[in-house]
């Protein structure tokens, strides 16, 4: 009995042992996976303080990265920007030269004898024309870019537009069998004349250029408060997903008329021109197209009342007479221009035209010429705008209508046409040509002024 009772008791002590040893070595099995994690927490820990300085590392490189990018966006913005402001300024001195090669050629074409001579001074005065369509283009695409040319804002004539878009691209269309038709409306609009002519001009030019049968049409309708202008053309027509390339520089869509005629007038910037004018002038201008039908460009501009006077403007006057020399035969002009290869340009071309006149190249010069020992009164007025000594020719008309009591017609010539000058024509019934002064246009316009002289002294 007594063994058994110490064999149960043997028995129950092994369970204590067991359990207790199982207690125990849970225990330490728990210990140890706490230390594991706590192995663990330090290693990734570790890591991420390693993780963290490589980021900041990386973000400090990036940051200097941006700060280098950002500083030569910069430069290179100025750089345009000091480029385009000097091209801008560089318009005047750029385009003298040229006015007064063309002045010159123009007086070296009548007097050729032979054939050959008269053929070759048409290509020499092509080629300066050429030059003069390219430089201007440049040039004023560099003023539009500096923010140099902003928006004269007025009630403007769309019928007067028309017609002097009419006036000058009729011939272009009739040489190469084409037909352009004008509608007139009696619709005004609120833009600046000058910036919405040349947008015109661009679109019509582009039109009879890619077109080959048919023509082109120039129309106007209102809807509400906005009046939408249309060209449409009979062309060769643009591929949709090239609606966006024809707005950049130098690039031309297909082959165009002046291309099959040998000519090199399309150079691919006038629709760049048109783009930054709508831009400036807040039009909102559509392109649709179909390959081999044609295209239409559609422009919005905002409806304005007809003003109860509005002159015409000069560029809207249509000047179909070729014989303005004759009428121009002993018109008394005063020149006043500070450049001399100009100077004597203008001096050969109205000689020839049978012209009497008096030059200067400054106010005081100008004065000494009207106020000579034979005092001489002038017909007519041509000053170039800007003169040395930051003279304005607008200036010298004044002082010389102030000197003679008379209110004499006067035309300044000028490469770099400003907004006030603009406005000071307006004011003081001026007439402005843009450098290069092309011949036939000088002619017409003086005789024109010359009649309109006549009328009101009569």
């Amino acid at each position: 009995m007594a063994v058994d009772d110490a064999q149960t008791e043997l028995l129950k002590l092994k369970k204590i042992n067991r359990a207790l040893m199982d207690r125990v070595e849970l225990s330490m099995d728990q210990q140890g996976n706490a230390y594991s994690l706590f192995q663990t927490a330090i290693s990734l820990e570790d890591q991420v303080r390693r993780r963290t300085a490589e980021l900041s590392n990386t973000l400090g490189d990036l940051e200097r990265s941006n700060q280098q990018l950002v500083n030569a966006r910069d430069a290179a913005v100025e750089a345009n920007l000091s480029k385009t402001r000097f091209l801008a300024a560089a318009s005047h001195d750029v385009l003298q030269p040229l006015n007064a090669a063309l002045l010159l050629m123009s007086t070296l074409s009548t007097v050729q004898s032979s054939e050959n001579g008269t053929r070759l001074c048409r290509q020499v005065e092509h080629s300066l024309e050429t030059m003069d369509t390219l430089l201007r283009n440049l040039l004023y695409m560099s003023r539009l870019d500096a923010g140099d040319v902003q928006p004269h804002w007025q009630a403007v004539s769309l019928d007067h537009l028309f017609d002097s878009i009419a006036s000058d691209f009729e011939p272009i269309a009739q040489v190469r069998n084409l037909e352009l038709r004008v509608r007139r409306t009696g619709l005004h609009v609120w833009s600046d004349p000058t910036m919405l002519r040349r947008t015109l001009q661009n679109i019509v030019a582009n039109a009879l250029r890619y077109t080959r049968h048919g023509g082109a049409l120039l129309i106007a309708g209102r809807r509400g408060d906005r009046v939408h202008v249309r060209i449409a053309d009979t062309g060769i027509g643009i591929e949709t997903e090239r609606f966006k390339d024809i707005f950049i520089e130098f690039q031309r869509c297909g082959l165009g008329t002046d291309d099959l005629d040998g000519s090199s007038a399309g150079m691919g910037l006038g629709l760049a021109i048109v783009e930054r004018m709508v831009k400036t002038l807040e039009i909102n201008l559509t392109v649709n197209s179909r390959i081999g039908t044609g295209s239409c460009f559609s422009l919005s501009l905002p409806y304005r009342a007809a003003p109860t006077e509005l002159r015409v403007p000069t560029s809207a006057v249509r000047h179909s007479d070729k014989s303005g020399s004759t009428k121009l035969a002993g018109t008394r002009i005063v020149v006043i221009e500070n450049d001399l290869y100009a100077l004597q340009a203008m001096e050969a071309l109205l000689t020839q035209w049978g012209c009497e006149l008096r030059l200067a190249s400054s106010t005081r010069e100008t004065l000494d010429a009207l106020n000579s020992e034979n005092p001489w009164m002038p017909e007519l007025i041509i000053a170039d705008q800007h003169l040395n000594n930051n003279e304005r020719g607008t200036s010298v008309i004044r002082i010389i209508r102030e000197q003679t009591g008379r209110r004499i017609p006067a035309l300044v010539v000028t490469a770099d046409p400003s907004e006030r000058l603009w406005h000071m024509a307006d004011q003081g019934r001026i007439e402005v040509m843009k450098k290069p002064v092309k011949p036939a246009q000088l002619r017409a316009l003086l005789t024109h002024m010359r009649a309109r002289s006549l009328q009101l002294s009569s």
